[in-house]
């Protein structure tokens, strides 16, 4: 039995904090997990610039509602799903993802929680567990899954690398030269083919 593992961000639809930066004009707020590994690291950071701000929830919501998914993503993950099981993994969180998973036909997806306060300024945030992709993999095969694997940050080399197959998708020339082991892709038709040949 297999089940493929999606990243979402960067992979099925645009960087959501990338979008938000250049509706705000926050440059800070572009650095993604394309450039920071430590989740927590990043998040934290990206908090504290929209508090120095004065930006919450809604802001970012409103940004979001304009999101479209990548071109082609909705028709790859469509054809995926008639032909496996397939999942999305990803570091976002449920307020955030809601409007896109609607716009994607409402994939499988296991995500994180924003906390907000009653003024609607993010407080911080809740972790669905520890290393969630990995972790998720894990669990998804001690139940008897093997796992197919695709994302294009560093918060997607474990998952990828524990699973049957792995591929990198539309990911930074830094990553795909730190690890070759990793096929490459960037066309929607390319990823599903390898997906197709690792089932």
């Amino acid at each position: 039995m297999n089940i493929v593992c999606l990243d979402m961000e960067g992979v099925l639809v645009p960087e959501i904090w990338i979008a938000f930066a250049e509706e705000t004009g926050i440059e800070e707020l572009k650095k993604t997990t394309r450039e920071e590994p430590d989740y927590d690291k990043l998040m934290n950071y990206r908090l504290d610039i929209l508090r120095d701000h004065g930006l919450g929830l809604k802001e970012i919501q409103d940004v979001i509602a304009r999101i479209d998914p990548l071109p082609g993503a909705k028709d790859f993950l469509d054809e995926l799903r008639a032909t496996t099981q397939a999942i999305i993994l990803s570091d976002t969180f449920s307020q955030f993802a809601q409007p896109l998973m609607a716009k994607l036909g409402w994939p499988a997806l296991f995500c994180n929680e924003l906390i907000v306060g009653e003024d609607g300024m993010i407080e911080g945030f809740k972790m669905r567990c520890e290393k969630s992709k990995l972790t998720t993999v894990r669990a998804l095969q001690s139940c008897g899954f093997e796992t197919i694997a695709a994302g294009d940050s560093f918060n997607d080399l474990a998952m990828i690398e524990a699973s049957k197959a792995g591929f990198l998708f539309r990911s930074t020339d830094a990553i795909k030269a730190d690890y070759p082991q990793f096929p490459a892709f960037d066309e929607f038709d390319d990823l599903l083919d390898a997906i197709k040949k690792a089932l």
